[in-house]
This record gives C-alpha cells, sequence and structure tokens, in this order.
C-alpha cells in the first residue's frame, strides 16, 4: 500500500518562486543539517556541490543570503551557517524531497516483528518498533470505543457467583469484565444468556447499546445478571477511555542534540506526562486522508509548546474504528524516511487486522 503525502499547510504551486539554484541550495542546507545537526555554511555547499554546481562560496552566500530574506532559513547569533525554518522545511517536504523508501530487509523484519499478533498488542508492538527504527516518540492512538460495533458477547462462568464478559467488537478489539451476583450461576443458562446478549446486540455500537440496553432487553432485564451487565456497559468505557494513547521511544528521542539541554529535557519530558496533548496532536490529522502520511511543522502544530516539533503521522481503519500513529520528533528529522516508516508501519497493521479478522456471521 503506498502512502500518500498529506500537506498541512499546503503551499500552492504558484509560491515556489524559487529558482534551480535555490532549489539546490535550499535542498542540499535541509539534507545536510539533518545529518549532521549543525548549520550549514558556503564552503561545506560549495564543496558538496562541486559536481553538480559549481559555485563559489561568495556566490553560495548570496543566494543563501536571499533565501534567509524570504523566509526559507535563518541562523544561529554565534553561526555564519544557515539552517532551515519552518517554511524551509515545508517547501523541501512538499516539493523538493524525494520519496523515501524502506529497504527490503527493513520491510521484511517488520512484515515478520507484526506478523502474529494483532488488536491492541499489534499496535503497542507497532509503537515499539517505531520508536526504536525512528529514533523519535512513537505515539499511536486507541480508537474510542463509542463507535465500536459488538460482534459478539459471551458470558464465562469464574465460580458460582463470579464471570467474566467477554465483548468482541468489530474492529479487532475485544473488551472484559470481571461481575459478580448474588444469584446462584447456571453454566448454560449463563451461556443462553450470552447467545441472548449477542443477538439483540450484535450489528450496534456500544454508545447505542449503552444508550438504550434496557429496551433492548425488554422483560430479560430483570435478570439479575442481565442487570449486573447493564451496570458495567460504563465501566467497559472507563477502562478503555483511561488509557487512549501508546508512547514509545523516549529515550532515543532525548539523545537527539536538540533535548540536550536541561529546559529542552524537560519539555520532552512535559510532552510524554501530557496524554491530552498527544491524543490532541493526533487528532489534529483527522482531516487527513485514511492512510495518507501527513507531516505538520513546529507551529502548524497549533501549540506554541510544540514548536520545535515535527509530527509524522497517518490514519488507518479497522473495521468501524479509526487508529492513528505516527512520530514525533526534532523538525530536523529525515523526512522521506520518517513518512515512509510510518506509512508501511499503518499499512501492515490494517492488512493484518483485515486478513485476521473472523468472517462476518
Amino acid at each position: 500500500m503506498n502512502a500518500l503525502v498529506s500537506r498541512a499547510a499546503p503551499m500552492q504551486r504558484s509560491e515556489l518562486d524559487l529558482s534551480e539554484r535555490e532549489q539546490t541550495i535550499l535542498r542540499a542546507i535541509v539534507q545536510t543539517y539533518v545529518l549532521r545537526a549543525a548549520p550549514v555554511g558556503s564552503h561545506t555547499l560549495a564543496r558538496m556541490l562541486a559536481r553538480t554546481l559549481r559555485l563559489s562560496p561568495a556566490t553560495i552566500r548570496n543566494v543563501m543570503a536571499d533565501l534567509e530574506d524570504r523566509g526559507y532559513l535563518t541562523h544561529p547569533h554565534t553561526s555564519a551557517g544557515r539552517i532551515p525554518t519552518d517554511k524551509g522545511y515545508r517547501l523541501y517536504v512538499d516539493y523538493l524531497m524525494q520519496h523515501g523508501k524502506l529497504t527490503q530487509r527493513e520491510e521484511q523484519a517488520l512484515r515478520q516483528r507484526l506478523a502474529s499478533i494483532s488488536g491492541e498488542l499489534a499496535l503497542r508492538t507497532a509503537s515499539r518498533i517505531l520508536g526504536e527504527l525512528s529514533h523519535l516518540l512513537a505515539v499511536a492512538q486507541l480508537p474510542s470505543l463509542r463507535d465500536l460495533v459488538i460482534r459478539r458477547v459471551e458470558l464465562v462462568p469464574l465460580s458460582s457467583q463470579r464471570f467474566v464478559v467477554v465483548v468482541d467488537l468489530d474492529s479487532d478489539v475485544v473488551r472484559t469484565i470481571t461481575l459478580e451476583t448474588d444469584a446462584e450461576l447456571n453454566p448454560t443458562e449463563l451461556h443462553e444468556l450470552g447467545q441472548v446478549l449477542s443477538e439483540r446486540l450484535a450489528g450496534r455500537t456500544l454508545d447505542f447499546v449503552r444508550e438504550r440496553f434496557a429496551l433492548l432487553m425488554r422483560e430479560q432485564l430483570s435478570h439479575p445478571v442481565l442487570r449486573v451487565f447493564a451496570e458495567s456497559i460504563d465501566v467497559l468505557f472507563a477502562q478503555h477511555e483511561s488509557q487512549r494513547v501508546y508512547v514509545a521511544g523516549a529515550q532515543q528521542l532525548v539523545q537527539q542534540p536538540e533535548f540536550s539541554s536541561p529546559e529542552r529535557f524537560r519539555a520532552v519530558i512535559e510532552l510524554l506526562e501530557n496524554e491530552e496533548m498527544i491524543i490532541h496532536l493526533l487528532e489534529s490529522t483527522s482531516d487527513a486522508p485514511l492512510y495518507g502520511v501527513q507531516v505538520k511543522i513546529g507551529e502548524e502544530l497549533g501549540d506554541r509548546q510544540l514548536t520545535e516539533y515535527a509530527l509524522i503521522s497517518t490514519r488507518y481503519k479497522v473495521g468501524s474504528a479509526t487508529y492513528a500513529i505516527g512520530v514525533v520528533g526534532p523538525k530536523r528529522m529525515n523526512y522521506a524516511k520518517m513518512m515512509a516508516l510510518v506509512g508501511e508501519v499503518a499499512s501492515l497493521l490494517a492488512r493484518h487486522a483485515h486478513d485476521s479478522s473472523p468472517p462476518q456471521q
């Protein structure tokens, strides 16, 4: 599945007013800065481009100064070299960058590590793998249970008064909860009640069931097992909503040069501890097409605390649920490779979930 590129703030082609020379120099500055994490000077560029663009350091300095005047570059106070601005990165991602591609070995390794697992375990594992391979902060968002459709319900006895409710949802999600009733449980009757629940609730969303359970079950609601089940629906929601994101790769992220100062390090820790901010980040890409890899850079993230970060993310669908997965890191990142990596991981998760889903009854 080939990943589409979805732009957070698309630049119109008419705005791409750079000459071929200017585009070549801007591309080289971005790529060199990503590799070296140091401002790029004219002498460095002159040596790098000697075979393709024979220009003197003085000429390159003039081009760099013009690019800075137009907002594509800036320079630290203590350096004569330049680094890209948000606008420079945006133009690079949209027009100057070649599409990235994973190696055959990388694709095979991903397939092998994700092949034998499914559901939320697959998403948790994928986020860990993504953090390892990207050396960035991998973030993944579970869908809200609100819109997930029930496939079947099972009631499994544990003792004479305790039983487990297993709710199988159509999006590779399973929810369980242990309940207890004052009545003595008959295993055969419990199995039959599970069948009744499946017949009445299958094909309906959990939110719909939560609001209309009494109407759906009608005269049978007086049964102690069904009464306890009705009281547990909100608990099923609460269990899920208490953790809707997976985060991995913090150890790799803080090793990036951008986060070596105590202030930047604290900013990373605050991000890790702020689940709502991560959810907000991923939900801000909800307007992107499914499987389209979206890039948001600096101020495009819409939060003053995140202006030094970039987000590469995508959304994919399993059943009625939409998942999101991506990486967060410094703006100085290998965008082409990271976009290919995020897109491939999402494609594998969606494909494997589809292949492992049981046929509809």
